[in-house]
Formats: C-alpha cells, structure tokens, sequence
C-alpha cells in the first residue's frame, strides 16, 4: 500500500484540469512536450510547471531524444491510486450497509411520543 504522502502528491496532480489533460493524452501513449502542449491555451513556461509537478509525483517520466522531450505515463502511479481509491470504496460501503441496516431497524420500532 503506497504510504499518504504519496496519494496525497498523485491526488494533488490530478486535482487539475491542465494535469489531468495531459495524463489523459499520455494514457494513449508516449508523446513530445510539444504535442502535448498544442492545444493547451497557456505559455509553454506555465505548461512546463504543469509537467514538472506531474514528474515530481511519479506519474509521468520525460526522456531526451535528441532535441525532441519525450513524455510518459507511469501506470504504476496510476494503479496505486486506484488501489487506494479501492479500498476506500470498500471501507465506505461497510459503513453506509451499516448504516442502512442500522436506519431500518429504526423504522420497524413503534413511535414513542
């Protein structure tokens, strides 16, 4: 199980339209800092800081090849949070059964007044 820092770090990446976009564009595969960029409306130097962040939590890996920045997703990140995001699910559906079980008992009681 990843440890909370480093949900909170993935999360926190996600979190963001721009971030999300580009792990988006990576889930079909490797493409240039340029692609990428194409169709965000921001500076490349804004762009740029989008990347960085996302490299920084481990979701995307960038290489040089030659003079062209390449980008990757790192599917592992992503299989960490959503293993996370799994076992909450599970944690949160025990609770509200309970809770529903918990709401019908109360209703099968005759009212006190």
């Amino acid at each position: 199980m990843p440890n909370k820092n480093d949900m909170v770090s993935v999360f926190h990446a996600l979190g963001d339209k721009t971030r999300m976009g580009i792990v988006a564009s990576l889930a079909l595969g490797p493409q240039s800092v340029s692609m990428l960029s194409r169709d965000v409306p921001m500076a490349m130097p804004s762009f740029l800081q989008h990347l960085k962040l996302l490299e920084a939590c481990g979701l995307v890996q960038s290489r040089k090849e030659g003079r062209v920045r390449m980008c990757a997703l790192v599917p592992e990140r992503l299989s960490a949070a959503q293993s996370w995001i799994e076992t909450q699910r599970r944690l949160w559906e025990v609770k509200l059964d309970n809770l529903d079980e918990y709401l019908a008992s109360k209703d099968d009681r005759p009212n006190r007044i």
